[in-house]
């Protein structure tokens, strides 16, 4: 299946600490893969945490770190990393507000930010273990 996303285009979904876009769902990929445009202001994002997907990060605008596995890695603009399933990750924003891309394999990232869309903060935790998800200290 072809599936074209204009710019502006897309679901916007609301993880409490950014806002995605759904470029690109894993009904138009028969749940091989998911792109989402990921717009997060400075600050940090989740605790550190694990989830059963793998996924990257190619960054369009701002500065963010990403932490893998008890490294930090710096990117700007033009920057990418993947993140295999199961790695202890999460990001930091150093500007303002950043910009990247989110690719996931599966369809699990979509259907985890589309519970957190519909959910109050208080039952984030829950919602990340009904996903998968395990927060790590």
């Amino acid at each position: 299946m072809t599936h074209f996303s204009a710019p502006g285009e897309g679901p916007e979904l609301d993880t409490k600490d950014a806002r995605i876009t759904v470029k690109v769902g894993a009904e138009h990929t028969g749940g091989a893969y998911e792109v989402f445009e990921v717009d997060a202001p400075r600050g940090p994002s989740v605790p550190p945490h694990t989830e059963p997907w793998a996924k990257s990060f190619y960054v369009l605008h701002g500065r963010i770190t990403v932490y893998v596995d008890g490294e930090l890695h710096d990117l700007g603009p033009g920057a990418s990393i993947s993140i295999p399933a199961g790695a202890a990750n999460t990001f930091t924003v150093h500007t303002p507000s950043a910009q990247f891309l989110a690719v996931s394999l599966t369809g699990g990232m979509g259907r985890f930010f589309r519970a957190v869309d519909r959910a109050t903060p208080e039952k984030i935790p829950e919602i990340a273990g009904q996903h998968g998800i395990e927060f790590v200290p």
